[in-house]
């Protein structure tokens, strides 16, 4: 009986050409994908089922790998440049779109293309040499057609990211560097120019790097559709005890307002942190207003009322002092 020849499984979606040329047999490829240890992206194309985590993104890859002239986008980049998703959960349940210049691919379930003007400068590479869109150009895709809170979840992350891109190791400061914004806002306009995707101009105009999460830009997108005052986000505010940097700040009401999330407190001391800070502020004057995430994602009305009163009883209150 012949002994099963070892070979190391690809780590990278290979296909099933690419593998006989390295001397891998179609016997010992269905030996591997039976046994588990090998998965079929799609038809033709493999990878290592240890290296399968993000199926969306690899599913996309492999499909380069077929039609290299193809630009991964859509979804699949979001999750490259960890875009989040406006409605919530992750990008996996999405279908696979690639962008192609010219020229037209038939569909098949789950994989799309798409044709649209692709300027080199809204194309890069991920480390493995796959063409994918820009973080900008990935935004403006997926933030067309979508009401301003929604867009701003995006391009707010896309203009972190491109900021991230110009440094080695990003501080908060980065994200309110004048020129790096402007630099990334630009990146963004270009990409909504090439579109043709003029309806995100005010929302590229408000886009902004320093809020931290989703919740903020959604946050942020209400309350500009309210009317109410612009907040500033991430701001520090400087005490006796140290610099703090609350979600929202209005510094003429002397309020601060507090987007509260599940990751925000999932370090055990976080809750505790979170109410010293709190009480620091109000000592020194400040006023506060709460609200959860799923409360300005499901009923985004009761939010905007909440704050609204907030900021009419702080003018009140500073007036009659």
């Amino acid at each position: 009986m012949r002994t099963p020849q070892p070979w190391t499984l690809p780590a990278e979606p290979m296909t099933r050409a690419q593998l006989l040329e390295s001397g891998v047999t179609d016997r010992m490829i269905r030996t591997q994908v039976a046994a588990g240890h090998l998965w079929r992206i799609r038809a033709g194309v493999f990878i290592a089922a240890d290296a399968a985590a993000d199926r969306l993104w690899l599913a996309a890859r492999a499909e380069q790998a077929r039609h290299p002239t193809a630009v991964i986008s859509h979804a699949a980049a979001a999750t490259y440049w960890r875009l989040p998703k406006p409605s919530g959960g992750d990008w996996q349940e999405d279908p696979v779109i690639l962008t192609v210049a010219a020229g037209s691919r038939s569909h098949r379930p789950g994989v799309r293309y798409r044709q649209a003007p692709l300027p080199p400068a809204e194309v890069t590479r991920d480390p493995a040499g796959y063409r994918i869109t820009t973080a900008a150009r990935t935004a403006v895709d997926l933030a067309a057609g979508l009401p301003l809170p929604q867009a701003l979840v995006l391009l707010d992350a896309a203009l972190r990211r491109t900021c991230e891109g110009f440094v080695t190791c990003p501080r908060r400061e980065d994200y309110r560097r004048g020129g790096y914004v402007r630099q990334a806002r630009q990146q963004l306009r270009q990409a909504a120019e090439s579109t043709r995707c003029r309806s995100l101009d005010e929302a590229i105009r408000l886009a902004d790097p320093s809020r931290e999460s989703a919740i903020e830009s959604l946050s942020a997108g209400y309350f500009e559709g309210a009317g109410l005052p612009r907040p500033l986000f991430q701001e520090p505010v400087r005490t006796r005890f140290g610099t703090f940097f609350p979600d929202c700040l209005w510094p003429e009401q002397r309020l601060i307002g507090e987007a509260d999330g599940a990751v925000k407190y999932a370090a055990k001391t976080a809750l505790v942190e979170e109410k010293q800070r709190e009480q620091v502020l109000r000592d020194e004057g400040w006023g506060f207003v709460r609200w959860l995430g799923k409360e300005i994602m499901f009923q985004p009305e009761l939010v905007v009322a909440r704050v609204a009163r907030a900021l009419d009883a702080r003018s009140s209150s500073l007036s009659a002092g």
